[in-house]
């Protein structure tokens, strides 16, 4: 019983991702994602549901579409405001977290294969299976990490479910709270103040777009470094 009841949860999630990926599809969704303008109006057309439908679109994202789930906080931020938006990006982004995670756990590699490729799968599985809760850590906290891949490849690991959870409840939330707020400017913040941040925020983004592999990669060789007892 206790196997025909995780096959029934699996298939229900497996049809839940499928329906939701067509109704993205169908929707315009994909085509409304070229600028942060175009998503906004893309959610505000399903008012009154528009709360419903942000939390679906940034809970579908996680797993189907390779859309940083802090560019779509934003456009949440613009038409709800900065704490609506950070609620609604964080309960999804944290139940589409551990939802790939289970699918990964329970439906091996071949469920992974299919949405991770193959490149990624080999730069990262070592580092996970000997450094997992570390490396998820640092990985969820900077932008130049493919956080949604991530916990993917993390249910192929031994790593808890509990635990991961707990890493994804610690260290997510901050870049989709200052998304968040970026987008709302409900911050009560000066515009001599907002400004700056604004500008930080661009130049930190910029950064990361020109350095985000070369710190990607020096991350890497640390923890490789401490895994094989050397330092750099």
């Amino acid at each position: 019983m206790k196997k025909r009841q995780k096959l029934i949860i699996l298939a229900a999630a497996l049809l839940l991702l499928i329906g939701g990926g067509w109704f993205l599809y169908t929707s315009g969704f994909f085509q409304a994602v070229r600028s942060l303008e175009t998503l906004r109006a893309y959610i505000a057309r399903f008012a009154p549901c528009s709360h419903l439908l942000f939390f679906l679109v940034q809970f579908l994202s996680v797993v189907l579409a390779p859309i940083p789930s802090n560019f779509v906080a934003a456009a949440g931020g613009v038409l709800f405001g900065t704490g609506p938006a950070f609620l609604i990006t964080f309960s999804a982004v944290v139940a589409g977290s551990l939802l790939t995670f289970s699918l990964a756990r329970a439906l091996g590699r071949d469920f992974a294969d299919r949405l991770v490729s193959r490149k990624l799968s080999e730069k990262y599985q070592d580092i996970l299976r000997v450094k997992a809760p570390v490396f998820l850590t640092l990985a969820f906290l900077f932008p130049f990490f493919p956080d949604d891949m991530l916990c993917i490849l993390a249910g192929l690991t031994s790593l808890s479910l509990r635990r991961f959870a707990l890493i994804v409840l610690l260290a997510r939330p901050w870049g989709l709270l200052f998304a968040s707020a970026l987008g709302g400017s409900t911050l009560g913040l000066s515009p001599w103040v907002m400004v700056p941040l604004a500008l930080a925020g661009l130049v930190l983004f910029l950064l990361g777009m020109k350095y985000g592999n070369t710190a990607e990669e020096a991350v890497l060789r640390r923890l490789k470094g401490h895994k094989t007892g050397k330092t750099e």
